[in-house]
């Protein structure tokens, strides 16, 4: 079989947030909650980077539930934001499906909490209807690492692309001297991913105070 490599295309792409709420959140243990909420900021501030028609989604949030952080709802005030009475998978709701049509773009970024159940129900679904899928791993949480990983190889198995935070920033980005490029990603990465921040820092401080190895 012939592989095709279809990057993830700015132009092209929407940017999903799935019941990223404040009571789910709790839920999602299979990373340490510093870490899950960092992700679930980062994944949000992409849309808001790059420019992405976003599109926000709650399950019965008056429950126990819970609503989108604030941070959130603050990165997109204009974003369609549906708030689901009851339907577990968001396609299941006519406004979702309806809000998710009305950008025209048939590539999907996307995460949600839990892994297991929000993320994989609605990006079994997408690709049924034709979409591109790209799932931010890091930005959905569940139960426990082996759920995680159950349900991220049924959404591979189904042609769902399997993406790190990192990873999606990248292939929106593609070249440091794009816009958005350096000046605006460093600053995203610095904030939600230190290992990569901290080392553009250390050679900064390099080239400002001292003289670089050259390794």
């Amino acid at each position: 079989m012939t592989f095709k490599y279809e990057r993830i295309d700015k132009d092209n792409v929407m940017l999903l947030v799935v019941d990223h709420q404040e009571g789910l959140y709790q839920l999602a243990r299979d990373r340490t909650p510093v870490e899950v909420k960092n992700n679930i900021l980062a994944h949000a501030e992409l849309g808001k980077i790059f420019n992405l028609p976003t599109v926000l989604t709650t399950s019965t949030e008056t429950g126990p539930n819970g609503p989108l952080p604030a941070e959130v709802l603050a990165m997109h005030p204009n974003a369609p934001l549906i708030k689901r009475p009851g339907e577990v998978n968001a396609w299941d709701n006519p406004d979702f499906k309806a809000a998710v049509e009305a950008t025209g773009k048939k590539q999907v970024i996307m995460a949600g909490i839990t892994t297991d159940v929000c993320t994989t129900f609605l990006a079994l679904s997408l690709i049924e209807a034709g979409y591109t899928v790209y799932a931010n791993g890091d930005a959905s949480g569940t139960f426990d690492a082996k759920t995680s990983q159950d349900a991220h190889d049924r959404m591979r198995a189904a042609g769902v692309h399997m993406l790190s935070m990192f990873a999606v920033a990248c292939e929106l980005m593609r070249d440091w001297r794009n816009t958005p490029g350096a000046p605006e990603m460093m600053p995203f990465f610095d904030k939600y991913l230190p290992e990569y921040g901290f080392l553009a820092r250390a050679h900064d401080a390099a080239l400002v105070n001292g003289t670089p190895s050259g390794l």
